[in-house]
């Protein structure tokens, strides 16, 4: 399949997990991918794995130096981007009691400030560059309510859902799409650490929310990585080109609109 022949994508957070499952898919379509992350040592180990047409790129999404250094670099491998997925966020939990200025500035600043200054960094190379391009934000079904105990993530997904819309709006005059996807529950590597938030703050024992959680979704089971991969493609490809300031949900059933 090649879908992507000849198109060249750089994906944020792309050393493991979602990111790095994206890169994959975007390789097996005929992308050249640079694989950014702020742990280069892993994305390098990627990169050599995946092949020539990978390439490791050290991007801290919280730095503008860093963005502008990892456009540039992307570029003067590979002569162009054609396609940005903004995959880089933390996630945090606290009761609103307890949030601290410090957690609420860290995760804003790299799920939502990362997001947007990443995106504008892109669609400046490709408005100057001209014949357009797809950016793909990922937002999350967080971004789409409330929860009790995880309000400042709840809070930057929605707005990355937001930003998505505005930027869409403002970007398709370019030939620039603008989407984005929101997955639900999604099995990784992260969710031990998620997982330990609800441990602490509804004294489960460790593995239980995770078994309720996979339990809730209508589908069965929690996602993985490997699920969202086909919006993904769909997104970056020709396919999407009638496509502007959307989010598509991609959780099993959790989230309907």
């Amino acid at each position: 399949m090649t879908r992507l022949q000849g198109k060249t994508a750089l994906i944020t957070g792309a050393a493991r997990g979602i990111g790095l499952a994206f890169a994959e898919a975007y390789l097996r379509e005929g992308a050249q991918v640079a694989i950014a992350d702020i742990d280069i040592s892993r994305a390098r180990a990627e990169a050599e794995r995946l092949g020539s047409a990978a390439i490791a790129v050290e991007l801290d999404v919280t730095h503008q130096a860093s963005i502008e250094a990892a456009v540039a670099q992307t570029v003067a491998q590979f002569g162009k981007i054609d396609i940005l997925v903004n995959n880089a966020a933390i996630f945090t939990a606290a009761p609103i009691a307890e949030i601290t200025r410090e957690d609420y500035a860290r995760c804003f600043e790299i799920n939502v400030a990362g997001t947007l200054f990443t995106l504008q960094a892109v669609a400046r190379h490709m408005i100057a560059r001209g014949g357009g391009g797809k950016i793909i934000n990922m937002a999350s079904q967080a971004g789409r309510r409330g929860e009790s105990l995880v309000a400042v993530y709840c809070a930057t997904k929605a707005a990355v859902i937001s930003l998505t819309q505005s930027a869409g709006l403002n970007l398709i005059q370019h030939g620039i799409n603008v989407n984005a996807i929101a997955p639900g529950v999604v099995d990784g590597a992260h969710w031990d650490g998620v997982d330990a938030f609800f441990a602490k703050y509804e004294n489960k024992a460790p593995g239980q929310k995770k078994r309720e959680v996979g339990a809730a979704v209508p589908f069965g089971r929690m996602g993985v990585a490997a699920d969202l991969t086909g919006m993904a493609v769909f997104l970056a490809s020709a396919e999407a080109d009638y496509i502007v300031a959307q989010t598509y949900n991609v959780d099993g059933g959790q989230w309907m609109s």
